[in-house]
């Protein structure tokens, strides 16, 4: 039992000690819900780089964001994309697959993070691309 409490005690001082992960953002200046994710993701151990932009189409291009899976914000970490309301958690997936070029959720679905509407949720799905542009699904978010 000793041991058990400190192998427990051990781990969380390393949880604790952990560095933030950086991930950049960019976005337009007037829109909200990029600021939610933005917290989103702060919330969840993400150090966020804030870069506001004049031109998100150029951004998206020079990411290589497929154009049906744009959105209002992408994001870039180790170099791959994260375009719209990703979940932290699939963020962390997409960084364990070196397969992957980015991640997507294509629009603005009703409770996905940053886009909060009280109880309502719309289904939506985290779509990951690879790098010979094959799409596929990472995860399936059910509605409400």
């Amino acid at each position: 039992m000793r041991r058990l409490l400190i192998a427990t005690a051990l781990f969380t001082g390393l949880v604790h000690a952990a560095e933030p992960v950086a991930i950049d953002v960019h976005r337009d200046a007037n829109c909200g819900c990029c600021k939610a994710w933005i917290e989103h993701l702060e919330n969840n151990g993400f150090q966020v780089n804030d870069h506001v932009e004049a031109d998100m189409a150029a951004v998206k291009t020079r990411l290589g964001v497929p154009h049906q899976l744009g959105s209002c914000h992408t994001g870039v970490i180790d170099g791959k994309f994260v375009e719209g309301h990703v979940p932290a958690s699939d963020i962390f997936k997409l960084r364990a697959r070196p397969d992957l070029i980015g991640a997507a959720v294509p629009g603005m679905p009703m409770g996905s993070p940053g886009m909060e509407m009280g109880d309502r949720k719309d289904a939506y799905k985290v779509i990951v691309v690879g790098e010979e542009g094959k799409q596929s699904i990472l995860t399936e978010y059910p509605a409400d």
